[in-house]
């Protein structure tokens, strides 16, 4: 909260400064304790320990986070919660209409917060838990999107200044950029924060579309792609092992997956804006909007051909890859599924053949595919309680299934009543109160939530 407070002074915002400055002397203090009692002890974190530490660490940084937006008498309580669960699940919806009447350090705050939560609270810690001598394997595992985990260097406070330098490298790329395309520094910032860390919010009410920019929406589509890879990627591109990025199953499958889907929607759209520049530009921005629920838009895409718009509606059920920024089921979940299925198929032709799935051209384990089917339907049975409960708030059933599905997955814009004309604000307060919760477990990919509701979690 430091920049946002700064800026407040900066620019006279009274109330901002107040609204900055009260939960930061709250968190000092109680932190500085924690540091003064902890810092001799010797702390071993379990599994158990690392999923309740990481989901009370999004549920704090929300709570604490929804302050500076309901002090400043921007919104109400209830909106505030969720402003604030959006920024940290890098959930691109909003209840706010008019954005560009926010203070500029609101602004700021709403944008850095997407920012954290796009490379975890939890990694940031594990970088800096050595100070109180915890070990951090346990969150990483927790908090870390995918189902499988790994270590890219041994030590995994290493592994964690590598991904935030992955992520910082690339985040003051894009801002550069922005810069060059037109943009002042404060919006070339935000937008790289927000951007980057596949939130998709704005500190213009017409997004990206504002500046009216081939080359912004471009550099926007190009960075979209870039946060939905895997950044364990981006490491070993810098140790010059291309040879593995090559041979990545799913990177391959999230590229091929934006090309079709891209060229198809392009096709369908030449009609419509009358060139295939124009079109092109319009479909691979708003596939990759879509793809790395990043959930931002440059046009109204509910106006669009229905192939056009039941393409884009598919793509919120893939997401992104695993390890990276985006939400959303993940793209090695379904490559998993397709490649079991193939399998499936095979046996019914030779019943006695042994068969396997190849991950990165090599044996997958057996129990990745139980856990992959048993995560889809979770997601599925999450989607529709959500769906049920929304629905009888009195929303249609395609705006209650549109609304679900992008919660779920941390897109943010969707179809019907959330679509790119429309936010959240429609909703009842106890609506928006679901969704909070729905998009943190979504961004801990829900077992990590779920699992804490269960009584044998708590039993030793």
């Amino acid at each position: 909260m430091a920049p946002s407070l700064v800026i407040a002074i900066a620019n006279g915002e009274t109330a901002m400064i107040r609204a900055f400055a009260f939960p930061m002397g709250i968190v000092s203090v109680l932190a500085g304790l924690s540091l003064l009692s902890l810092r001799k002890k010797n702390l071993h974190l379990n599994a158990r320990d690392g999923f309740l530490l990481v989901f009370l660490t999004w549920v704090l940084a929300s709570l604490l986070g929804a302050i500076p937006y309901f002090l400043g008498d921007a919104i109400s309580l209830t909106d505030a919660i969720f402003e604030s669960a959006c920024s940290f699940a890098t959930t691109g919806a909003t209840t706010i209409s008019d954005v560009e009447a926010l203070p500029q350090s609101l602004l700021f705050w709403r944008s850095i917060g997407h920012w954290f939560g796009g490379i975890g609270i939890v990694l940031i810690t594990v970088a800096l838990m050595p100070v109180l001598g915890v070990g951090g394997f346990q969150l990483i595992k927790a908090e870390t999107p995918g189902p499988e985990k790994e270590k890219i260097t041994p030590k995994i406070t290493v592994t964690a200044k590598l991904i935030f330098l992955a992520y910082g490298i690339l985040t003051a790329a894009l801002m550069l950029l922005y810069r060059l395309g037109g943009m002042n520094w404060f919006d070339a910032i935000c937008h790289g924060f927000t951007v980057m860390a596949s939130g998709g919010v704005s500190t213009r009410n017409a997004g990206i579309a504002y500046f009216n920019s081939g080359f912004i929406d471009g550099v926007s589509t190009v960075f979209m792609l870039l946060a939905g890879l895997n950044f364990s990627l981006y490491y070993r591109l810098l140790r010059g092992r291309f040879r593995d990025v090559l041979d990545n199953t799913e990177a391959r499958a999230y590229l091929i997956i934006f090309l079709v889907s891209a060229a198809l929607i392009t096709v369908n759209l030449i009609p419509v804006y009358g060139s295939p520049g124009a079109a092109l530009r319009h479909a691979s921005y708003q596939t990759a909007s879509i793809l790395s629920t990043t959930g931002s838009a440059i046009a109204d895409y509910e106006t669009w051909p229905s192939f056009a718009r039941t393409v884009l509606f598919f793509l919120m059920f893939i997401g992104g890859c695993s390890g990276s920024t985006a939400g959303g089921i993940k793209v090695i979940r379904h490559v998993v599924l397709f490649k079991q299925m193939g399998n499936e198929l095979r046996r019914i032709i030779y019943p006695r053949g042994v068969f396997s799935i190849q991950l990165n051209k090599k044996v997958g384990r057996k129990d990745v595919i139980y856990g992959v089917a048993g995560f889809f339907f979770l997601y599925l049975i999450v989607v529709a309680v959500t769906t049920l409960v929304t629905a009888a708030s009195g929303t249609d059933l395609f705006s209650s299934f549109s609304a679900a599905l992008s919660i779920t997955g941390n897109v943010g814009t969707g179809f019907g009543a959330i679509g790119p004309r429309h936010n959240y604000s429609a909703f009842p307060d106890h609506i928006k109160w679901l969704f909070s919760f729905v998009m943190i477990a979504g961004r801990l990919e829900l077992w990590t939530v779920l699992v804490i509701f269960t009584p044998a979690f708590w039993r030793k």
